[in-house]
């Protein structure tokens, strides 16, 4: 037995010095039965949103609960990464992505992604012993994809929620689910306020499925893909108003699903024109507009812009070719009061 177990500690010995391009990664089938110990954690995020999911998760390594140890992989080349400064205050294990050990999942039993942005390769995903779960921020199969908060609010959805999912290979948000919860969107709510909701939701979510893994994993529901609907990044395209096309409420779930992250864009002449606030009157007392043509109202010191079914939104702040941020009074005794009223108008 001496020899054979000095033989087996010289293998593994010689293995360990090969470089990873030679060596051989098992491929491991994920257990339907995960073990009730507590379990090694590899966190993988970027942003605000993964924040309250880490957060949760070291509490429990600190109190001794279901979370054994905990590192966490994210990108040091992200600006102002709120995870990478947690992790280093906390003194958790930091990892930058690209992994440089492409089988770094051997030493982990679960991989956690929450808003990462990054698609897991199949290797490392089949090197966790149970899987990997993913913290999304919708009801899926619906708003597959990497901005589901701002799509919602944009399609004017006055349901969202969240959903934790096992990680699948090759694709986004296509995975098993665990377990949903749903979340209200109220008529006036800004896309920052329900960020939050979500990030604090999805963080006590994923803790008690972690705590109650075994029970989540035997109940597994498959997505239907049929049903699916998708939330792309967000681009340049996405924050034009197109007056002709848009109500009123379509402009404004537009500046709810965006505030705080990106202005509304539009122009006026060659002139491009950026909104920074905005809101929608539910009842107009004033005479309708032509579509996109701009009215200042002394009383209330408001721009009126009109849209396409004959209601209008009121602009409170706005910038135009690259100049500051003015109120509405402002741009008007500056730009608006100078053109002739055939020329007041938004396209």
């Amino acid at each position: 037995m001496k020899i054979l177990s000095s033989m087996c500690r010289n293998i593994f010995e010689f293995r360990r010095k090969l470089p990873y391009s030679y060596r051989t990664v098992p491929v491991r089938e994920c257990s339907s039965q995960p073990s009730a110990s507590r379990l090694r954690i590899l966190f993988f995020g970027t942003d605000n949103f993964s924040l309250p999911s880490l957060k949760v998760l070291n509490e429990s390594l600190k109190s001794n609960g279901k979370v054994s140890s905990l590192e966490v992989v994210t990108s040091f080349k992200a600006k102002r990464n709120p995870l990478r400064l947690y992790s280093e205050s906390e003194r958790l294990p930091l990892h930058d992505w690209p992994l440089r050990r492409p089988a770094v999942g051997e030493d982990f039993d679960l991989g956690v992604v929450v808003s990462f942005g990054h698609l897991i390769p199949e290797l490392l995903i089949s090197t966790f012993r149970l899987g990997m779960l993913n913290v999304h921020a919708s009801l899926l199969p619906k708003l597959r994809g990497a901005a589901p908060i701002v799509h919602a609010i944009r399609n004017g959805d006055t349901e969202t929620g969240i959903t934790i999912m096992k990680i699948k290979p090759k694709h986004f948000d296509v995975g098993e689910i665990l377990t949903q919860r749903h979340v209200p969107i109220t008529e006036h709510m800004l896309m920052p306020e329900l960020h939050s909701q979500l990030a604090g939701i999805g963080a006590s979510t994923l803790l008690h499925c972690i705590e109650n893994l075994d029970q989540y994993y035997s109940a597994l529901k498959a997505q239907n893909s049929q049903d699916a609907t998708y939330a792309p990044k967000i681009d340049a395209h996405f924050c034009e108003i197109r007056w002709t096309e848009m109500t009123a409420k379509q402009v404004y779930d537009m500046y709810r699903s965006l505030y705080s992250y990106k202005p509304l864009t539009s122009r006026l002449g060659n002139d491009p024109v950026k909104i920074f606030k905005l809101s929608y009157p539910v009842t107009e007392q004033e005479a309708p507009l032509e579509i996109g043509h701009i009215q200042y109202c002394r009383r209330t010191k408001w721009l009126r812009v009109g849209c396409r079914d004959g209601s209008a939104v009121l602009i409170e702040q706005l910038s135009i070719g690259g100049k500051k941020v003015m109120n509405a009074q402002e741009f008007n005794n500056g730009f608006l009061s100078k053109l002739a009223p055939a020329d007041r108008v938004l396209r």
